[in-house]
């Protein structure tokens, strides 16, 4: 809309955390303008802000809408379940967009992703990092809570970046469970909320396991990084895991200190993978 401020758009899915990065928009003196996910957003989370509601298929009603609130800097945050072709009911110009990405529609999430980063910088939009808004969201190399992992910790850390290397690397999944060297269960689809219910089922007697997320070699980053909160350690804590690692500088938290209690809480460990060695060295 010509004259009007230019608003920072919110692509936003499900989750606390589109709200947080509106809210430290605003903070920082911008204007925001919100367009939730239907089936994937809160209401409730993005009542206080301007904002509007579409589904995932529904482009240009998407684009327009940012348009019409002056966006031209976009961010993409906030959990979404990859939906089937048949949910997706693409408009127009979705439908150009699923021709133009071709295999990728098709294919892991985050070849998809990035064909989706690339049309909307040719509808005009320059998506950001969410890191860009909310930098204390983003988690730190080193030891965040009390509790440390041991050396049999340590080990199945290192197990489980083997393994979350080599989901990411064929665009699987960002995580694992590991527990005693045995993989107890590996992210797919079904996100890491429900791969911590199947790992707490399979877990055996003796020390518990340990989480690890890392971002996927080549992955988009500004559309889907790790995202760790207080649920998670609350569901890892059912799991009977002992701590969860994560890389550091590619793996968003929210609200720091409340996941941080959470482990404090449980006694269990979280820990900030320097991404140079991929936690080999800890700093505690």
């Amino acid at each position: 809309m010509e004259g009007q401020a230019e608003s920072l758009g919110i692509l936003a899915g499900g989750g606390a955390l589109p709200g947080r990065v509106a809210a430290a928009a605003r903070a920082a003196g911008r204007r925001v303008f919100v367009v939730g996910l239907e089936g994937f957003a809160d209401p409730a989370i993005l009542a206080p802000y301007p904002h509007a509601f579409a589904r995932v298929g529904a482009a240009g009603l998407i684009r327009d809408l940012l348009r019409a609130h002056a966006c031209r800097e976009l961010v993409m945050v906030g959990s979404v379940r990859r939906p089937s072709l048949l949910d997706v009911r693409p408009d127009a110009l979705a439908a150009r967009l699923l021709g133009r990405i071709g295999r990728t529609a098709f294919g892991g999430d985050d070849g998809l992703l990035s064909a989706i980063v690339r049309v909307l910088g040719e509808e005009g939009f320059t998506v950001v990092g969410v890191e860009k808004v909310l930098r204390e969201a983003v988690g730190p190399v080193g030891l965040l809570s009390r509790a440390a992992p041991d050396a049999a910790a340590m080990a199945d850390i290192e197990r489980g970046i083997t393994v979350a290397r080599a989901l990411g690397g064929v665009d699987v999944g960002q995580g694992c469970v590991v527990q005693q060297g045995i993989v107890l269960a590996v992210e797919a689809a079904e996100g890491t909320d429900a791969m911590l219910a199947r790992a707490g089922a399979l877990a055996r007697p003796g020390p518990g396991g340990v989480l690890v997320k890392l971002v996927k070699p080549g992955q988009e980053r500004r559309a889907d990084l790790p995202t760790l909160g207080p649920e998670t350690m609350r569901l890892a804590g059912e799991a009977a895991l002992r701590g969860v690692a994560f890389e550091a500088g590619g793996t968003l938290i929210v609200d720091r200190s409340a996941t941080i209690a959470a482990a404090d809480a449980r006694g269990m460990f979280l820990l900030g993978l320097d991404p140079a060695t991929l936690g080999l060295s800890m700093q505690m």
